[in-house]
């Protein structure tokens, strides 16, 4: 008589980007052998995950910082599987040659108020005007003159020059000579309710896939290849190296850190409505 196997599903929501599938290839592939959990893959853009986040829809999602300090209470963030820039993070761009003095006056096009690219810079200066834009329709915004400046946060910060476009500001390099620490985008936060024995669980194997991807780069960027929105191998393999990287698999104290220097600032500066406690989970 056979007895069945009784799995647990695990909601795992991420971006449809490269940089995201390149991270899940292990897990997405059955490449790790994941026991009793199942996990179900739902790929949404950041500001939907950050916007669900709230409603604690998810088991396991990517997450903008910034939408953190909104969740805190619900999802505890875990120590892997961030997105985290070392002296390079969103770019300000412009259809005309601007400077970062000139942020004041310009009518900049964002991906969202929640996201962490925003908030910085919100701290950088906080008198622009803004209007939110689906991140993949910011360029042909700043293009088409609605816009005097888009804030560039995904692959069009490799080539927006080939599309005739200035930069005015890298938020990442600004932080960087600021606080001498990287800037953080976007992390994976889980459900607190999990409890603590399922979550030490699940964020093993997420480590794990990360650690899998990272060691067999080639086979996970072919996977990533179909997300990369008409990217070639080449600026794919940039994209990738940007946001998947050591600190992906472990923030490090300087990662840790940022994450709770941009959320202070964001308080301190009036952005974030309350100060933020980062909790990140133990393993």
């Amino acid at each position: 008589m056979s007895t069945a196997i009784q799995q647990t599903t695990i909601t795992l929501a991420h971006s449809p980007d490269s940089d995201d599938a390149f991270m899940f290839y292990g897990l997405a592939t059955n490449k790790i052998d994941t026991g009793k959990l199942h996990f179900v893959h739902l790929l949404k853009d950041i500001q939907t995950l950050n916007e669900e986040a709230m409603r604690g829809t998810y088991d396991v999602t990517a997450i903008s910082f910034h939408a953190y300090a909104y969740i805190a209470d619900q999802y505890a963030l875990l120590p892997h599987g961030a997105s985290i820039g070392d002296n390079y993070g969103p770019i300000v761009v412009s259809g005309e040659p601007a400077t970062p003095a000139d942020i004041p006056h310009l009518k900049i096009a964002v991906p969202g108020k929640l996201t962490s690219a925003f908030l910085a810079l919100r701290i950088f200066n906080h008198e622009f005007e803004y209007v939110v834009v689906p991140f993949d329709k910011i360029i042909d915004t700043v293009q088409n003159g609605t816009c005097d400046a888009g804030l560039l946060i995904h692959e069009g910060q490799l080539f927006y020059s080939k599309m005739g476009l200035h930069k005015v500001l890298d938020l990442g390099e600004w932080w960087h000579d600021r606080t001498g620490l990287p800037l953080p985008m976007g992390g994976n936060a889980i459900r607190r309710d999990l409890g603590p024995g399922l979550i030490k669980q699940v964020s093993g194997l997420l480590r794990e896939s990360i650690r899998y991807s990272l060691a067999n780069r080639q086979d996970a960027l072919q996977y990533a290849m179909q997300f990369a929105r008409d990217m070639d191998t080449d600026l794919a393999d940039r994209f990738v190296a940007m946001w998947v990287n050591d600190l992906t698999l472990d923030y490090t104290d300087r990662g840790r850190e940022s994450v709770g220097r941009l959320l202070r600032e964001g308080f301190e500066h009036g952005v974030i409505p309350q100060s933020v406690v980062v909790d990140f989970v133990d393993e």
